[in-house]
């Protein structure tokens, strides 16, 4: 095995050196087998653990507190949108308080944002290594959800910790956490993946998407519920990808009702783009190299 290190890529290649002494014959036509991409993506799942660790490492290297900024960036959010929406506009959040009420919708947007804004741009910033080694492209905005977790997973324990602080009741409703928490990263993944297609081939995505976060941040049921807009303006939450996921956070934490009809709709509306985000990736993938 021969090591090496790139240091322009700031990351062991290990595993993509062995790659490069085998030989791989690709059918033209896999790239529309989605499922079968899919599986050569899990074939490589040591590559996708190799970029999320790298990842992690190089976000916090050099920080005076570490993986506390995964607390502290989602927790100025919140704060804001808690004086915005509870203190100048005063909305009824119910026998929730209104900062769990809004952490509770904060922790599935961060790491919604995170991944999409993250992979995005993936496949740009890693086009030295794109254009060197064949590998399945899908890796690596896939990685960018993987390294994400983690800070996911900190920032829910910090809401547990919330919860324990404001004695607020569970019960066994609080397993839907799980089944949830899977559908927020399949529908980040697939948010983020069509956005790094989008991105190679149109570079103004880089400059939209940002943009585009921000404004989602404050149209999204993260600091008042779905069942405060206006019946006439649902089908317009309704395309948002966070509404079903809020809603499905908050009956699991606090077993406040959904709007049930919307959640699905708002569910099955991610699916569908998740999956045409997916297909145009991989019809986009033959091109990638000569692109970027």
């Amino acid at each position: 095995m021969i090591w090496r290190r790139n240091r322009k890529l700031g990351y062991n290649i290990s595993i993509l050196a062995l790659m490069m002494n085998k030989t791989y014959v690709i059918d033209s036509h896999a790239g529309l087998q989605l499922w079968a991409r899919l599986r050569e993506c899990w074939q490589r799942r040591d590559l996708i653990q190799v970029l999320g660790a790298r990842d992690i490492k190089v976000r916090y290297t050099q920080t005076a507190l570490g993986m506390l900024w995964a607390i502290i960036n989602p927790l100025i959010s919140v704060l804001l949108l808690f004086f915005v929406f509870n203190i100048i506009l005063k909305i009824d959040t119910g026998i929730i308080p209104p900062f769990l009420f809004t952490m509770s919708g904060m922790c599935a947007w961060n790491y919604f944002s995170k991944v999409v804004s993250e992979a995005g741009t993936s496949i740009i910033g890693a086009q030295e290594l794109v254009r060197k080694i064949y590998f399945p492209r899908l890796v690596i905005p896939i990685s960018k959800s993987l390294s994400a977790i983690v800070e996911f997973i900190i920032v829910l324990v910090f809401l547990f910790t919330l919860l324990i602080i404001y004695k607020t009741p569970l019960d066994i409703r609080i397993l839907l956490i799980i089944p949830f928490t899977f559908m927020l990263v399949i529908i980040a993944t697939g948010y983020g993946i069509w956005i790094a297609a989008l991105t190679i081939r149109f570079r103004d995505f880089h400059y939209i998407v940002p943009v585009l976060l921000r404004i989602g941040m404050f149209v999204s049921p993260i600091a008042f519920g779905s069942t405060h807009v206006p019946p006439g303006y649902k089908w317009v939450l309704s395309l948002n990808p966070l509404t079903g996921i809020i809603d499905g956070f908050r009956y699991a934490l606090f077993g406040t009702l959904p709007d049930w009809p919307l959640l699905i709709f708002s569910l099955l509306v991610s699916v569908v783009i998740c999956i045409v985000g997916v297909v145009y990736f991989l019809r986009m993938e033959q091109y990638i190299a000569d692109i970027v």
